[in-house]
C-alpha cells in the first residue's frame, strides 16, 4: 500500500507551552486510522495540523488525496435545512449530490426541520454526511458517534466500513475504545506531545502484556484476580481451593480491553 498521510517531526508550541514534540507516523491508503490521546495529549492539535485547520512550527505533513472533515464541534446557520446544506456543500465542491449517501444517513427525512430543530444525533449525522458530499480520498472524523443512539452508531459503522471497502482511508478520533477496536485497522497512541504507540490493537496488546482477569465464583463470594499466565494461575488457585474444600460455583475469564491497554501504555508513558 502507498502513504494516503506522512507525518514527519511535526512540531507545535503555543508560546512557551510544548504541544507536539516532533511526531512521526504515516497512514496507508484504504486503513482505517486511530489517533487516541487522553485529555490534553495533543491528538486535537495533531489532526488540525494534517487537516490543514492549524499552522504547526516545523516538520512535514503531507496528505495524498482530497479531505473531507468532520469536525467535533460544528455548527450551521440556526434557520438553514438539511437539504439546503447538501445542495449548498455540492456546489461550493462543484459535485453532483449522492442521494444514496444522504438516504444512508437520513438526510431527507429531515428535510422540514431547520438546523436548530435537530437533535444531536441528527447533526451528526449532517455533518458527516456534509464531509463526503465531495468524495473525498482521505476522510477525517473527530468523535463521529457522539450523540447517536445505537441504531445510529451501527449504521454509521456500516458506513464507515463501505467507505473502507471503496478504497477510502479514515482517520478516527474517539474516545470510545470498544468502536475504535471493532473498526480501525491501526492506531496511535499519543501521550504529552510523544507518540508512544503506532500499531494494530493486537501488537498493543503483545507490547503491554496479555493481561487477563480470573473471576471465580465460591460459597464465599466472588474473587477477582488478574494475570499474563491463564493456565499456570487458574490451575494453581484451583488446586488451593480444592485444597481448602471451598467449592467452586463459577468460573469466568475476560481478556483485558483495548482501554485497558491504552491506559496502561499510557501510564507507561506518564512514568
Amino acid at each position: 500500500m502507498s502513504s494516503a498521510i506522512q507525518v514527519r517531526g511535526l512540531k507545535k508550541s503555543y508560546g512557551s507551552h510544548i504541544v507536539l514534540k516532533g511526531l512521526d507516523f504515516q497512514i496507508e491508503q484504504g486503513e482505517i486510522f486511530a489517533l487516541l490521546g487522553v485529555n490534553g495529549a495533543g491528538k486535537t492539535t495533531a489532526l488540525e495540523c494534517i487537516e490543514g485547520l492549524r499552522k504547526y512550527d516545523s516538520g512535514m505533513v503531507a496528505v495524498n488525496g482530497k479531505k473531507g472533515i468532520q469536525l467535533q464541534s460544528s455548527s450551521l446557520p440556526a434557520h438553514i435545512k438539511p437539504m439546503e446544506a447538501a445542495k449548498l456543500f455540492a456546489k461550493w465542491n462543484k459535485v453532483k449530490m449522492d442521494d444514496s449517501m444522504l438516504d444512508a444517513f437520513g438526510i431527507k427525512e429531515m428535510e422540514k426541520k431547520q438546523y436548530i430543530q435537530l437533535s444531536t444525533g441528527q447533526k451528526r449525522r449532517l455533518h458527516l454526511a456534509l464531509a463526503l458530499i465531495s468524495n473525498p480520498d482521505i476522510i477525517f472524523l473527530d468523535e463521529p458517534t457522539a450523540g447517536l443512539d445505537v441504531e445510529g452508531r451501527l449504521s454509521l459503522h456500516e458506513q464507515i466500513r463501505k467507505l473502507r471497502s471503496e478504497g477510502k482511508t479514515i482517520v478516527l478520533a474517539s474516545h470510545d475504545m470498544a468502536e475504535v477496536e471493532t473498526l480501525c485497522d491501526r492506531i496511535a497512541i499519543l501521550n504529552k506531545g510523544n507518540i508512544v504507540f503506532c500499531g494494530t490493537a493486537e501488537e498493543l496488546t503483545d507490547k503491554v502484556g496479555k493481561k487477563y482477569c480470573i473471576h471465580i465464583k465460591t460459597q464465599r463470594g466472588t474473587s477477582d484476580f488478574e494475570t499474563d499466565n491463564i493456565e499456570d494461575t487458574l490451575l494453581s488457585m484451583l488446586g488451593e481451593l480444592k485444597h481448602k474444600g471451598i467449592h467452586v460455583l463459577d468460573i469466568k475469564v475476560d481478556r483485558g480491553t483495548l482501554e485497558q491497554h491504552f491506559i496502561q501504555m499510557a501510564g507507561r508513558a506518564e512514568e
